[in-house]
């Protein structure tokens, strides 16, 4: 597959929120219409740039991968076309989470990492659904829950959340800062 770029970005061995963060930078500098190879080495940079792409009315055109190597490719859209990055505006802290956790209040968490960060270490109880699966997995949740969704910074979990209420889903709460700064109980996957 040939596909012609205006411009590469090298976001190999990052780790998220970082290639979407360079991408960000990135696209500042190319004109409408112009597309942008992302080469990452990251399995969740696929539905981080998708979501990203979606939530900002870039368009996300593709990935090929090649020796372990992801390229995507996105398309900057004309200023007619974007729609500015929203934010999911019910938000909780993680001190919040963690007393309802405690106090085992009835909740539901859910944790949108890839796999294999969720089987390293997540709060017990959640459920783990990627960010790439929401839009085929949203069923498996109730709509009347109170959902908690957390990722490791805020920003897959507020793309889900963003999403899950488009979805139908009247109370979702985003998780800031997320995983990365949790202090409470954890549990590993069992093989």
């Amino acid at each position: 597959m040939n596909i012609k770029s205006h411009e590469i970005l090298d976001a190999k061995g990052l780790a998220c929120p970082m290639p979407i963060v360079k991408t960000k930078k990135a696209m500042a500098n190319l004109n409408e219409g112009q597309v942008i190879e992302v080469q990452a080495t990251d399995k969740g940079s696929t539905a981080d740039l998708k979501a990203w792409a979606e939530s900002t009315g870039h368009q996300y055109l593709g990935t090929v991968e090649e020796e372990e190597v992801l390229m995507h490719y996105v398309r900057k859209a004309s200023e007619a076309e974007t729609k500015g990055e929203t934010k999911h505006e019910v938000i909780t802290d993680l001190e919040d989470l963690r007393n309802k956790v405690d106090g085992d209040e009835d909740l539901s968490i859910i944790d949108v990492r890839e796999q294999a960060e969720f089987a390293f270490g997540h709060i017990p109880g959640a459920i783990n659904i990627p960010l790439g699966e929401i839009e085929e997995r949203f069923q498996e949740l109730n709509q009347d829950d109170e959902l908690h969704v957390i990722c490791r910074t805020g920003s897959r979990s507020d793309l889900a959340a963003q999403k899950l209420s488009e979805k139908g889903f009247k109370h979702v709460k985003n998780v800031i800062p997320g995983m990365s700064t949790w202090e409470g109980s954890m549990e590993q996957s069992k093989k």
